[in-house]
């Protein structure tokens, strides 16, 4: 994943590299006397009120959550949680699970008219068998997508599962990449899905990749559970 730090952005680069140095405090080095740890954090305190100043930017982001770790989903719903509590309408659009009946889906309906949730898919392509009604069925999704990335009146569109339906050969990269630059200027747009192209990857601002270290599916042969997987 690349860097996309520029020349132009070497201040605040400074200043990122001068907060790692001092350190976020706490009791990691415990041998620091308490007059030496006051200035040190006054210090830090100085350098992340520039940083905020800094950073007075305001755009709509496309953010993107991949890799083959779980929690890509769980992630873009949190920023959806959030988004609502600031009283700005959100749109989920889901690519392939829709044959779940998921949790997010039932628990989702309380926030009436400031959530719209569509579970488009039948589910994974082993249960569909059937390859030509996948590739409608994430066209279909994707235009009603594109109607809800063109609507100011929504502040995050959730497109879960799309990087796999891109993955899988529905749906064109560049179609997707160029139907989000249409949205207004504050919408942000997330994308779930492992196996993120590195063309997708550079078109976004934010880049989340889940790493895999133990799956109670894989190594202890747990079934999905409610709640959990979903």
């Amino acid at each position: 994943m690349k860097n996309k730090i520029s020349e132009e952005n070497s201040k605040l680069n400074n200043l990122d590299k001068t907060a790692e140095k001092i350190g976020m405090g706490g009791n990691i080095i415990p041998t620091i006397t308490e007059e030496k740890y006051r200035e040190r954090m006054k210090k830090r305190k100085e350098v992340q009120t520039q940083r905020l100043q800094e950073r007075n930017k305001e755009k709509g982001l496309i953010i993107i959550n991949t890799g083959k770790g779980k929690g890509k989903t769980t992630a873009a719903l949190g920023m959806g949680l959030r988004t609502i509590g600031h009283n700005h309408k959100v749109a989920i659009i889901q690519f392939i699970k829709g044959g779940w009946e998921p949790g997010e889906k039932l628990a989702l309906r309380i926030f009436g008219d400031k959530l719209k949730f569509h579970a488009c898919g039948e589910g994974f392509t082993w249960e569909t068998q059937d390859r030509n009604k996948d590739i409608n069925l994430v066209k279909s999704s994707w235009r009603k997508a594109v109607s809800y990335i063109k609507d100011p009146k929504y502040k995050l569109i959730i497109l879960d599962e799309i990087i796999v339906a891109i993955k899988l050969g529905y749906i064109d990269e560049d179609e997707i990449i160029n139907g989000i630059k249409s949205r207004p200027e504050l919408t942000h747009v997330v994308l779930t899905g492992r196996g993120a192209s590195e063309k997708l990857i550079h078109s976004a601002d934010l880049v989340t990749e889940m790493k895999l270290i133990h799956h109670p599916f894989r190594e202890q042969g747990i079934k999905a559970q409610e709640g959990i997987e979903y």
